[in-house]
């Protein structure tokens, strides 16, 4: 695991987080427990703090960021598809935020929502819970409602697939 002090900022893991070797955690950082943090996945807490809820998964590629105004809270149970980009944003639990979307400053993402891939959430941009927001800007998709426990399926994989990883995982050109 790549996890880093900076300063008097230090990471807090809770219990069972998996943090790939080739991810990074810098800083102010929260991981609550059940936390997964894939390949290639930097969160740096430098300039404020960023707080990952139980059980959320951090895919490949995935930046997270926060600012000296907004912090960045990832609920709990979410799912953070790959290469995506958060900074500065509150994202509510059982939420999706699906590959390669960005979700910036000040925005809020309720709870139970989904931030489709390739989305980009603007500056203070407001998902209501259980919404689906779209495109280069993201507007919300009318008349759609996410259903409950749509994340269910994907959560629990992934935090097999860590316990997986923690236990198999092996480097072989070492």
């Amino acid at each position: 695991m790549a996890i880093y002090a900076l300063g008097d900022r230090e990471p807090e893991l809770g219990a069972d987080v998996y943090v790939h070797p080739d991810a990074v955690v810098i800083g102010s950082v929260i991981l609550a427990d059940g936390v997964s943090v894939w390949p290639g996945a930097v969160l740096r807490g430098d300039y404020g703090t960023i707080t990952v809820g139980a059980r959320t998964n951090i895919q490949d590629g995935t930046v997270v960021h926060c600012t000296m105004i907004d912090a960045t809270v990832i609920g709990a149970g979410c799912v953070v598809g790959h290469n995506a980009h958060i900074e500065g944003a509150t994202i509510g639990d059982h939420t999706l935020i699906a590959s390669g979307s960005v979700v910036l400053n000040g925005s809020r993402i309720g709870s139970g929502a989904i931030v489709g891939a390739g989305a980009v959430v603007p500056f203070g941009f407001e998902v209501p819970e259980r919404a689906m927001a779209l495109g280069v800007p993201a507007k919300i998709r009318a008349g759609y409602e996410v259903p409950n426990g749509h994340l269910d399926l994907n959560v629990d994989l992934y935090a097999a697939n860590a316990a997986h990883y923690r236990d198999n995982l092996r480097r072989l050109d070492a």
